[in-house]
């Protein structure tokens, strides 16, 4: 049985100090505020009793660990998507102290107001750092070889046309003999980084092997790896968490965004809410699917479909288009576990 609240509690969660404040659920009068520091062993004694108690904060770094502290302690926690908190970011008054009190007074209304996020568990957390560990040395990567091919031209010479993972000696021998001296220890960084790059895969294909074998029904799809499968299932970490496969492609920010009055119903851009990193490797699954040399799927020929009336912007459309169905068919494919055909729809008909 659920348990009667008594109090709602707002936290501003802030890097060092986060404050809070009190409000009863009957009256709605602050009964107490203040604060306290952003760390594991403050959080703990400060809730630690309060079990009927709803605590509201807005998403952010430190809300994924705050949030589980919370949610063992208190009857209820809700995490604000903070997208759809306008009114307090935008507030030209603004201060913790009333943040605090304006995510109170909104739970203590009503949660829905706050279009709560839900965060991953701590083990699904923990296996998508790795991810985004790899993700940040490829940034850093890329970094190093626009650096290096700049510096290059820049005497009037010109690497050969070369993927990063195959810079490394012979690509010493290349460089300008007058600045062999000053860029071998950016080529040597980039061979460091494709040292880490490759243990970090061999790490990510091991643990979607042996801890996660429900991204082999996701890799079945031509184009998708262990990287794409594994960060689709971390993302996601519960397939029955959506009522339908198609609520995916909107909860990864992938569908047009909605600003509509009277008879005015503008085209926008996609929305894109939800996990970046996600949303990025499906829209590179979505250009890789439409390729020429691709094999033929429906999903390709979807995408087709959509290019076929001419233009980048109907291309760029066909791509997000192409991604949004290609979430929608992993979570089927994950929910079912059925035998993915490319062909489907066209034997159908």
């Amino acid at each position: 049985m659920t348990q009667a609240i008594t109090e709602t509690i707002g936290v501003d969660l802030g890097d060092k100090y986060s404050a809070y404040c009190i409000l009863d659920q009957k009256t709605g009068e602050e009964v107490g505020s203040g604060q306290l520091r952003t760390r594991p062993q403050d959080f703990e004694g400060f809730f630690s009793g309060r079990s009927k108690a709803r605590v509201v904060m807005e998403a952010g770094t430190h809300s994924p660990w705050t949030s589980r502290i919370t949610s063992a302690a208190c009857a209820e926690t809700h995490v604000a998507n903070s997208r759809t908190l306008r009114f307090i970011y935008g507030n030209t008054r603004k201060s913790d102290e009333r943040d605090a009190e304006s995510l109170a007074r909104l739970g203590r209304a009503d949660p829905k107001l706050l279009s709560p996020i839900q965060h991953r568990g701590a083990s699904a957390a923990k296996d998508l750092a790795l991810i985004r560990a790899r993700a940040a040395m490829v940034r850093s990567r890329t970094s190093l070889v626009c650096a290096l091919r700049g510096l290059v031209k820049s005497s009037g010479a010109r690497l050969p046309k070369a993927s990063p993972c195959s810079m490394g000696p012979k690509t010493c021998e290349q460089l300008p003999e007058a600045l062999r001296d000053y860029l071998t220890p950016l080529l040597l960084s980039i061979e460091r980084l494709n040292e880490q790059i490759a243990v970090a895969d061999k790490e990510i294909d091991r643990k979607a092997r042996e801890s996660y074998p429900e991204t082999a029904a996701l890799t079945q799809v031509w184009g998708i790896g262990n990287l794409t499968a594994l960060t689709y299932v971390l993302t996601l970490e519960d397939p029955d968490r959506f009522a339908s496969s198609r609520i995916v492609g909107a909860f990864l920010g992938l569908v047009p965004r909605r600003d509509q009055s009277g008879t005015t119903d503008k085209e926008l851009r996609i929305t894109k809410a939800g996990d970046a990193g996600l949303r990025t490797l499906l829209v590179e699954c979505a250009q890789r699917t439409l390729q020429r040399n691709a094999p033929d799927s429906d999903l390709k020929r979807f995408g087709e479909r959509i290019a076929a009336d001419g233009g980048k912007v109907a291309k760029r459309k066909a791509i997000i288009a192409v991604a949004r169905k290609l979430a929608t068919l992993l979570h089927a494919l994950w929910r079912t576990g059925e035998v993915y055909e490319p062909l489907r729809s066209a034997r159908a008909a």
